[in-house]
C-alpha cells in the first residue's frame, strides 16, 4: 500500500538522495519526527501553497493538496483509534461529536500554530503578505498535508505517534468536551463524519410586523427535518434548529 502511495506521489523509494535540506530537516524537529531524505519531496509538496503554481514552476497537483486529501483520511482514522483507547466507556455518538471538534478547522489551525507550521509554508509571490501563512483553512490543511506525509514516508505507527504526541501536548480533551461551541458548525462537522448530506435550514414561517419579525426555521439533516428554532433573526433561528436536531440525534451539548 505505501509504495503504490509513493508511487502516486511521484516518490522513488530505490533512489539515493543527500540529506534533507536545512529548512526540512528543522521541520522535522518540530514534528519530532526525523524526516528520510529520499522523502524530501513530499515534506515540500505538504507545506507549498496552490498559490505557488501562479508563477509556472510547479503543476497543481505539486501542492499540499493531494496529500490533504489522504491526510483527511488518515487522521479521522487516528483521532478514532486515540479516542476509542481513551473513553472506553463512550457511546458512538459521544465519540463522534469528540472526533468532529477534534478534526475540525479551527483545532486544527491551533495545532499548526503551535507548532508554528506558518512559518515553513511555502507561497506565490502575489500571495506574499497577504496573510495567507496565518489562514485557518490553509494552516488545517498543511496539517493534514503533513500527517499524510508522515503516513507515507514512515507508516502509520509513525503518523499515529506525530498525532497522538501533538494533541497531548497542545489539547486539553475535558475542555474540547466542555467547550459550547457553534450549534450549526457542529451538526456540519457531525453529518461530515458521518457521511451524510450537509445538513440545509428552511424558513418555515414569519410572523409579526417588518421591524420586528420572529423566523421559524427547520433544519435537514441527511435529508430528513430533525430540528426547530425560532428567532428575531434567520441566524438566531438557525442555531436554535441546529441545537434542536442535536439534541434529537442524541448529541449532548
Amino acid at each position: 500500500m505505501l509504495n503504490r502511495l509513493k508511487t502516486w506521489f511521484g516518490i522513488d523509494p530505490e533512489s539515493n538522495h543527500n540529506e534533507p535540506s536545512s529548512r526540512i530537516a528543522e521541520l522535522g524537529k518540530v514534528l519530532g519526527y526525523e524526516i528520510p531524505a529520499e522523502h524530501e519531496v513530499l515534506f515540500k509538496r505538504a507545506l507549498r501553497h496552490r498559490s505557488i503554481v501562479d508563477n509556472n514552476k510547479y503543476e497543481s497537483f505539486e501542492t499540499y493538496e493531494r496529500l490533504e486529501f489522504l491526510g483527511d483520511a488518515v487522521l479521522d482514522l487516528i483521532i478514532t483509534e486515540i479516542l476509542f483507547e481513551i473513553y472506553p466507556k463512550e457511546n458512538e455518538g459521544y465519540l463522534t461529536k469528540l472526533r468532529a471538534k477534534i478534526v475540525r478547522g479551527d483545532t486544527l489551525c491551533e495545532l499548526s500554530k503551535n507548532l508554528q507550521l506558518n512559518e515553513y509554508l511555502e507561497v506565490g509571490e502575489r500571495a506574499s503578505g497577504q496573510g495567507i501563512e496565518l489562514s485557518k483553512s490553509v494552516l488545517s490543511d498543511v496539517f493534514e498535508a503533513l500527517v499524510a506525509a508522515i503516513y507515507i514516508s514512515g507508516g502509520y505507527r509513525s503518523a499515529f505517534e506525530f498525532v497522538r504526541r501533538t494533541v497531548e501536548s497542545y489539547l486539553d480533551f475535558g475542555e474540547v468536551v466542555n467547550h459550547i461551541d457553534n450549534h450549526k458548525s457542529i451538526l456540519m462537522e457531525f453529518s461530515q463524519a458521518e457521511k451524510w448530506d450537509l445538513p440545509t435550514y428552511k424558513v418555515i414561517s414569519e410572523t409579526g410586523p417588518g421591524h420586528n419579525k420572529t423566523f421559524t426555521i427547520a433544519a435537514f439533516v441527511n435529508g430528513k427535518r430533525l430540528g426547530e428554532g425560532r428567532g428575531k433573526t434567520k441566524k438566531k433561528a438557525e442555531q436554535k434548529a441546529a441545537k434542536d436536531a442535536l439534541q434529537n440525534l442524541g448529541i449532548k451539548e
